[in-house]
C-alpha cells in the first residue's frame, strides 16, 4: 500500500458526524465519521452501495453512533471522494478500503457492506481477514440467478415502488456525483464477480441482514449467501425493501449490537 497521509479539510457536521479526507493510495477520500463513546466496543465501518455513497448510511451511522465510533467512507468515485479515471472493479475497491483501514489506524473493525458494498466487504474480509472482528453482509449482490446489468436493473425498478421515496433525491444526487457512465461501468464489474469464491473463505463472524421485501438479495439467494460463509447467522428485517438499512436503521444497529455482543446468539429467521 502507498504510504498514506492527513488531508483534512474543514469538518462538515451533518446529524453529529463530520466529513473528513485522508490522501489514500493517491486518492483524495472522504468519510464520514461519528466519534461515537469512548468505550472498547470496535468501530463500524459502513460501506455504501452501487451509485450512492455515505449519505443514505447517514440514518444507520446515527443509530449505531451511541454505542460506536462509526466511520462512513465514500468510494473511489462516488460520494466526495476523488474520481479515478476509470471505474475500479471489486477488488480495487477492497484494497483502496484495507489502505483506508491502514490510514486511520484501526483495529480490528466491525465491517457493513451493503448491496455492492458487501461485495467489497466480502472481498475484504477474505483477503485480510485480520482486519475485520465482524462482518455484516446486507442485502448482497449479486444473486446468480440475475447475474446480468439488465437482470440487477429490473430487480432495482421492482425495488424502486418499494422503496421510500424520500430516498430520490440522494440518488439523483449520487448518480450525478459519480457520473452514469461509472455507475453502469461498476454494474458491470458486479454481475462478473464471483463473490461465492469470497464467501467460503471468510472467518469472521457473519451477519447476512436482508430486508423481508428485497428483490435484489431474494429469500433463495440470501439462504445460499448464510450457508456458504462458515460462521454465518441470517437476519431479515420483517417489511423492509432493498436498503433496510437506510428504512430501518434502529432494527439493522440491534441486529449489529448483537452480533458484537459477547457470547451472544442471533435468531436466524
Amino acid at each position: 500500500m502507498a504510504e498514506l497521509q492527513l488531508g483534512m479539510a474543514a469538518p462538515r457536521p451533518a446529524a453529529g458526524l463530520t466529513s473528513e479526507w485522508r490522501l489514500v493510495d493517491g486518492l483524495r477520500t472522504h468519510t464520514r465519521h461519528a466519534a461515537g463513546p469512548t468505550t472498547e466496543a470496535p468501530p463500524v465501518v459502513l460501506v455504501h452501495g452501487l451509485a450512492v455513497s455515505h449519505r443514505y448510511l447517514t440514518p444507520l451511522a446515527v443509530a449505531l453512533a451511541t454505542t460506536h465510533q462509526v466511520y462512513v467512507p465514500d468510494l473511489p468515485g462516488f460520494g466526495l471522494t476523488q474520481r479515478p479515471r476509470g471505474a475500479y472493479d471489486v477488488r480495487q475497491h477492497a484494497e483502496h478500503l484495507a489502505a483506508w483501514l491502514a490510514a486511520y489506524r484501526l483495529p480490528p473493525v466491525c465491517l457493513l457492506g451493503h448491496s455492492f458494498g458487501a461485495e467489497v466487504a466480502a472481498t475484504l474480509a477474505a483477503n485480510h481477514p485480520g482486519s475485520v472482528r465482524a462482518l455484516v453482509l446486507a442485502g448482497p449482490t449479486s444473486d446468480p440467478a440475475a447475474r446480468s446489468r439488465r437482470a440487477q436493473f429490473g430487480r432495482w425498478l421492482v425495488d424502486s415502488l418499494r422503496e421510500a421515496p424520500l430516498q430520490a433525491p440522494i440518488l439523483a444526487r449520487d448518480v450525478w456525483n459519480a457520473r452514469p457512465w461509472r455507475v453502469l461501468a461498476t454494474l458491470s464489474h458486479s454481475v462478473r464477480n464471483a463473490i461465492e469464491a469470497d464467501l467460503v473463505r471468510i472467518t469472521a463472524p457473519t451477519l447476512v441482514l436482508t430486508g423481508e421485501r428485497d428483490p435484489i438479495a431474494p429469500p433463495r439467494w440470501r439462504d445460499q449467501v448464510t450457508r456458504l460463509v462458515p460462521d454465518a447467522n441470517l437476519v431479515v428485517v420483517p417489511g423492509a425493501p432493498h436498503n433496510a438499512a437506510t428504512t430501518n436503521p434502529t432494527a439493522v444497529a440491534d441486529a449489529i449490537r448483537r452480533l458484537l455482543a459477547p457470547h451472544s446468539a442471533l435468531t436466524d429467521r
